[in-house]
């Protein structure tokens, strides 16, 4: 298996293991937070926003390209109260609540952002991940070890969604 095959396999489980988490959810479900010490946990919902807004925000940097959520208009079609550039990193509790979406709407965005992402990813060859893309690091970061890092990212998000699904009762 090639390192680019490698990598549309992992953000392959990433979209698989979010769509599930979401779907056939009321957007109420999405926006219910799991029950905590603080009341403030994250939401199925915003959880999935959250890491295809990660993907498409860190794979588009690393692309050249602008990003699905504005170059396909998903932004619109959000109409969220946050920033076109926000990717939910730092987010408030406040924040965390004013993203709210159906199913559909979730689902239809991260299935566009791994589309690009994995036409992205199916062109690389071995030795771009060792293109440094970011130079804020001791060490620096490589292509690859930025795309790992997001679809580690998006793992984690995608199971903590199923988990909080779970807490549903669903």
């Amino acid at each position: 298996m090639s390192p680019a095959a490698l990598l549309v396999e992992i953000f392959g489980r990433v979209q698989e293991n979010a769509l599930a988490a979401v779907d056939g959810l009321t957007p109420e479900q999405l926006a219910q937070r799991p029950v905590s010490a603080r009341d403030d946990a994250n939401p199925v919902g915003w959880l999935v926003w959250h890491l295809a807004r990660v993907q498409d925000d860190h794979v588009a940097d690393v692309a050249g390209h602008e990003q699905v959520w504005t170059a396909d208009g998903w932004a619109r079609r959000f109409d969220l109260p946050l920033d076109d550039a926000d990717i939910g990193y730092g987010h408030t509790t406040e924040e965390v609540g004013l993203v709210r979406a159906d199913a559909d709407l979730l689902a239809g965005y991260l299935r566009a952002v791994h589309a690009r992402s994995a036409a992205y990813l199916s062109g690389l060859a071995p030795a771009d991940l060792d293109r440094v893309v970011d130079e804020r690091w001791d060490p620096p970061v490589t292509l690859g070890v930025r795309l790992v890092s997001v679809g580690d990212d998006g793992t984690q998000h995608a199971g903590q969604a199923a988990y909080a699904r779970g807490l549903l009762g669903l």
